[in-house]
């Protein structure tokens, strides 16, 4: 497992062990290229896994946003997804585009510059303002997708 030493490291740092359930579920994250439900980390974990039920994955899922190992997400879907929190990733920072009438997120790395002028002089003016250290931000643009749009 690629990550688990570091994750290991952040459990102990908040005073919670690394459990079996807890491994499955970030094993689950690390592997996925995709947003996943609560109801899809159970089955993936499951077949291998029999005795983690849903009510653990929740828990655990709490337990990983509180840590901030995970990030969730509320796309508008009805129910929250989740991935692995950037510095326990291998995936680079990006940001999600989101179809308001299929809800497909696409995530995007290959910022414009426009974005990039415009996010780093937010942050200035915010950190200015409000005397806030920023490190970190989450966009989210909603709108309509090429294939809905021609649908």
């Amino acid at each position: 497992m690629r990550h688990c030493h570091k994750w290991g490291q952040k459990f102990q740092d908040y005073g919670f062990r690394l459990t079996v359930s807890r491994e499955a579920i970030l094993e689950v994250l690390s592997n996925s290229n995709t947003h996943l439900s609560a109801e899809d980390i159970y089955l993936a974990v499951h077949s291998g896994n029999p005795a983690i039920g849903l009510t653990t994955i929740y828990r655990t899922l709490e337990l990983l946003e509180h840590t901030g190992i995970v990030s969730k997400f509320e796309f508008g879907h009805g129910r929250a997804k989740y991935e692995l929190a950037e510095e326990f990733s291998n995936k680079k920072h990006h940001h999600h585009l989101i179809c308001k009438k299929c809800r497909k997120v696409i995530d995007y790395e290959d910022f414009i510059t426009e974005e990039k002028e415009y996010i780093t002089k937010a942050e200035i003016g915010l950190q200015n303002k409000y005397g806030f250290d920023i490190d970190n931000h989450i966009i989210h643009f909603y709108g309509i997708c090429p294939e809905c749009k021609t649908g």
